[in-house]
């Protein structure tokens, strides 16, 4: 769920704002041209996808040249999604390196006016909301036990606080999702529909906080300099019985 809201609601977003940084690795399509002017895909990072993207814009931009990404939601790719919460850890990990990396590369976009919204809007987004966003997070619920633990909190406001924010995220989910169905019709059954819903409830207990620490486990070893792709078991598309 936190992917369809990312793409659907977030990357049309940046569509009409000019922003988009990233076109996922599966679904990109690239013009050979463009590709093979600026060196095609880096070798030397694990975020290959979101490093072209902005090579790519940065290209266009300092050659004076026409230049547009944007993300579409109609086609349709096949991928294979994790199948153990261990592989899933891995792919985050992975994913928030691959962001370090690309953000630092291209450092010189940081609230740069010559590269326009991408300068001045997405960079300065990945940045503070999502590569730093898994630390200010995390240092909140460390701050938040300790405040309870010292009874230097507010619990009735605390709790208000919580159902704001944890209401607030519900809406964006449910919203992507019945736009999703009005549009596309992906889910067959009633019961297909409710699970959805079950899981944009309870997304925020656990899985969240897993996210966060696979994150931070990420950031950790771009920092160390770990570059390693990880192992990621794959078992193949095979038809229903």
């Amino acid at each position: 769920m936190p992917l369809q809201v990312a793409f659907l609601f977030g990357r049309l977003g940046w569509n009409k704002l000019g922003g988009n940084l990233i076109i996922s690795g599966a679904f990109g399509l690239f013009e050979r041209s463009s590709l093979l002017a600026t060196g095609g895909y880096a070798h030397n990072t694990v975020g290959e996808d979101m490093e072209l993207v902005v090579r790519l814009r940065r290209h266009a931009i300092e050659h004076g040249l026409p230049g547009k990404v944007a993300f579409v939601t109609d086609p349709v790719a096949w991928t294979e999604a994790p199948e153990s919460l261990q592989v899933l850890g891995r792919q985050r990990d992975r994913w928030h390196r691959g962001l370090a990396d690309t953000l630092w590369r291209h450092r010189k976009i940081f609230f740069n006016a010559a590269y326009g919204s991408m300068g001045l809007i997405s960079y300065p987004y990945f940045v503070l909301f999502e590569l730093i966003a898994p630390i200010v997070e995390i240092v909140g619920l460390i701050g938040l036990g300790a405040a309870l633990a010292l009874g230097a909190l507010n619990v009735e406001f605390a709790i208000l606080f919580f159902l704001a924010a944890y209401g607030y995220g519900l809406l964006l989910t449910t919203a992507t999702f019945l736009i999703e169905e009005y549009a596309y019709h992906r889910y067959e059954t009633i019961g297909d529909r409710l699970l959805m819903l079950l899981w944009a409830l309870l997304e925020n207990f656990g899985y969240r906080q897993l996210a966060v620490l696979w994150r931070i486990q990420g950031l950790v070893k771009y920092l160390r300099g770990r570059t390693e792709w990880g192992a990621m078991q794959r078992r193949g598309f095979t038809e229903r019985p």
